[in-house]
Order: C-alpha cells, then sequence, then structure tokens
C-alpha cells in the first residue's frame, strides 16, 4: 500500500505519468498532477475513471480551489496545478498546492513531463533554401527545447521538491531516516539512441547521468534517487500508428514481444517507493528490447 505517499507527478495527465499517479492513487497515496493547462482535460478524464474504482476521495484543480461536482467526496487524494516544469516559479506552486491539499509537503516526485525530438545532425536541405547547401545541419533551437523540457524540468521538479523533503520528519522509523523518493523518467534511447535521436537521446543521458551523484547528494537527508528507463510502451505517442506498425513494434521486443502497458510503468513506481534499497540506479523497463539503429 502508498497510504502514506504524498506525490507530485509531472506530466501526470496521460501516457506513463497518468499510470504513476493513478497507481499511486489507487494503492492509496495521494498526487498532485503537475502538467500542461492543454492537458487538464486529461486530468479529468483519468479522475473521472479513478472515480469508479476508487473509495470516496476529492480532487482539485489549480484553477478551481473549489471541489467540482462530479469529483470525489471526501477525503483530498487528487489535485491538478497547471505547471511547465521548466519555469521554476510554477512547479514551487504545484509543491505549494500538495503542502495546502494534503496538509504535509510532498515525500514522492515523479518526472514524466518531457517532449520527443527527431531530427538528424546533417539532413538533406530543401530546394527552397536561402543558401545553396546539399545539407542543412540540426538547428540549434530544437536541441535546446530538449534539453530544457526534459533535462532542466526534470531537474527542477527534483532539487525543488527534494528542498521540501528534507525539511520533514523521517518518516516509518528504525534506522533508515527516510524522508522522501525521486523517481525520473529517461529512455532506453539513453544507451541506444537511433538515427534522428540526437538531441532526444542526449536528453535522457542526461537524466540516467544525474541520477547517481543527486542520489549521493541527498543521502544524508534521508532522500532516494532512482530512475526508469522505458523502452516500447504504449502511450499517446503511438497512439497515431497504424496497427500493423504498432504490432511490428511489439514484435521487436523479446519478452513479452509486445509494447509495454503504462500500468506497468505504474507498477514499478510502486516498488520503487515501497522498496527502500532502490536507490541511485537506473532501471531498464523494456522486456530485454535493444534498439537497432
Amino acid at each position: 500500500m502508498l497510504r502514506n505517499v504524498r506525490a507530485i507527478v509531472s506530466g501526470g495527465s496521460s501516457g506513463l505519468g497518468a499510470a504513476a499517479a493513478s497507481h499511486i492513487v489507487k494503492n492509496g497515496g495521494k498526487v498532485v498532477v503537475a502538467d500542461l493547462k492543454a492537458s487538464e482535460e486529461n486530468f479529468w478524464n483519468m479522475n473521472r475513471m479513478l472515480e469508479e474504482i476508487v473509495t470516496p476521495s476529492q480532487s482539485y484543480s489549480s484553477n478551481n480551489t473549489q471541489p467540482c461536482a462530479s469529483s470525489f467526496s471526501t477525503s483530498q487524494v487528487l489535485a491538478f496545478s497547471e505547471t511547465d516544469v521548466t519555469n521554476a516559479d510554477q512547479v514551487s506552486r504545484a509543491l505549494d498546492m500538495a503542502e495546502d491539499v494534503f496538509g504535509k509537503p510532498v515525500n514522492a516526485a515523479i518526472s514524466c513531463a518531457g517532449i520527443g525530438v527527431a531530427k538528424k545532425t546533417i539532413s538533406k536541405a530543401r530546394e527552397n533554401t536561402e543558401v545553396n547547401r546539399l545539407y542543412q545541419a540540426h538547428p540549434p533551437e530544437l536541441f535546446w527545447e530538449a534539453l530544457d523540457v526534459n533535462v532542466v524540468g526534470t531537474f527542477n521538479v527534483a532539487r525543488l521538491a527534494a528542498e521540501r523533503m528534507a525539511s520533514q520528519e523521517p518518516e516509518g522509523g528504525g534506522q533508515d531516516t527516510l524522508r522522501g523518493c525521486i523517481i525520473n523518467t529517461a529512455s532506453i534511447a539513453a544507451y541506444e539512441g537511433q538515427i534522428g535521436q540526437v538531441a532526444y537521446a542526449t536528453s535522457k543521458a542526461a537524466i540516467v547521468g544525474m541520477t547517481l551523484p543527486m542520489a549521493r547528494d541527498l543521502a544524508s537527508h534521508g532522500i532516494r534517487v532512482m530512475t526508469i528507463a522505458p523502452g516500447l510502451f504504449r502511450t499517446p505517442l503511438l497512439d497515431g500508428l497504424p496497427s500493423t506498425v504498432e504490432e511490428e513494434l511489439g514484435a521487436s521486443v523479446p519478452l513479452p514481444s509486445r509494447l509495454g502497458d503504462p500500468e506497468e510503468f505504474g507498477l514499478l513506481v510502486g516498488t520503487i517507493l515501497t522498496n527502500p534499497m532502490l536507490n541511485g540506479s537506473v532501471i531498464r523497463l523494456d522486456g530485454a528490447l535493444r534498439m537497432p539503429p
């Protein structure tokens, strides 16, 4: 059970983030979903689904401080805060909301917000370019955008949540002095980046790289840090693909030979939150898949 978990989940309105948020709530925990305004409708859809399977609870939005008529009815377990993770002030407001609604600061931070960028280091130039060159270099603004959202955004959530966690009393008793857990989301592209993934793979490799030093930084404060590197999962990113392409992608996974179910990501988040010896490591969640070029 996760009844003592008070989490912020960035990108928690859809895909892997929604799976993580749902798993925590379904197992007794509390979640602030920190996501873009455009994703708020997804949040309320998730809210309605949880309403049917979770015992009485209540949901809030940063744009609506009173519970909606269709929301849960008693204890406060779910909230939405409009958040751009690259904006430190907005991340802080989401953390403030968690403390206000749940009565205590967060003790878990799960970062799932991110973007994908597909562009080769050099590409064939279009015919109507002003400069007569055969090739064009990767636009630097796309590279920086990937780093800004995926790396800086992840770091913002982690550092600002850790600041709140460190000030709390240890939970659970015993000699562990645990105060919180941070879970970041990388990708197997961090290890096997494919053609056209130079920006994306770099950003995910950076998340892998921050795992151990951050865990070492925060160990004395009782805060654990883990990273999940998912493989191919059935998320909105793949929703537009033809069924034949989806089947081909799934068949490339050794075992189980299919796309991952986001609920399996949520299960791993729950395992990390409840196992105190998981710290400073990256877990591949990919069915033994190794991506080709």
